[in-house]
């Protein structure tokens, strides 16, 4: 697609970070430079106004990535687009069955209703649920990660979405600063709600994330 706009050498194309280097790679083949923004901390997807912060002359694309079953605001992308005169991709991200929608919603509406040891996802109508990604309380990293290890040995799966952000892998290191970028890297965690589970694994994730819950204070 960057290549069939004319994008190329000279080009900037603005980026999220939090998620794999497959996009700046795309940018980089392209012969284009990526420029990395932030992102909306409860949707993971570009902030429009962050966006806006890195649009330049040398603007010429921006790449909007759905993230977990939210999706960007294209919307105001596409305002922005207009106003400034570049294009507007999207890149959506491996779909889940559709026949599964339901009974995502329905884990995911049980989980929201129940846990109370970490941040449940922002829900909004038109949320697939892809991936039930929380946000565990603590001091960022460290607690996160104990968190997901104790899960782990109570049987419950869980999954760091983004271990490192773009911006931050050798390849791409900049001095950005992308704060919702980073601090959605050090806390957030993947549950399961994939269709099959039982009401009994739901009960026992319940369980074991809201008796952790307790031992993890936000930092002050």
């Amino acid at each position: 697609m960057l290549h069939a706009a004319g994008v190329g050498a000279g080009d900037e194309v603005i980026v999220p970070a939090f998620g794999n280097p497959e996009v700046a790679d795309a940018v980089v083949e392209a012969g284009a430079t990526p420029v990395f923004a932030d992102i909306d901390p409860d949707t993971y997807c570009l902030d429009p106004e962050r966006v806006a912060d890195r649009v330049t002359a040398r603007t010429s694309g921006v790449i909007a990535v759905h993230r977990f079953g939210h999706r960007a605001d294209i919307a105001r992308l596409h305002d922005l687009g207009s106003r400034h005169g570049f294009l507007v991709l999207e890149r959506g991200e491996s779909e889940k069955p559709y026949a599964e929608l339901g009974q995502r919603r329905a884990h995911a509406a049980y989980l929201n209703g129940k846990l109370s040891g970490v941040r449940t996802p922002a829900g909004h109508e038109g949320h697939t649920y892809q991936q039930y990604v929380v946000r565990v309380p603590g001091n960022g990293r460290p607690d996160r990660d104990a968190f997901a290890r104790t899960l782990r040995s109570k049987g419950v799966e869980c999954r760091v979405p983004v271990k490192t952000p773009v911006h931050r892998l050798p390849a791409f290191r900049r001095d950005t600063e992308l704060p919702e970028t980073e601090r959605a890297a050090d806390e957030t965690l993947a549950l399961p709600v994939d269709g099959p589970m039982t009401r009994k694994q739901l009960h026992r994730l319940v369980s074991a994330c809201n008796a952790l819950g307790g031992l993890l204070q936000p930092a002050f």
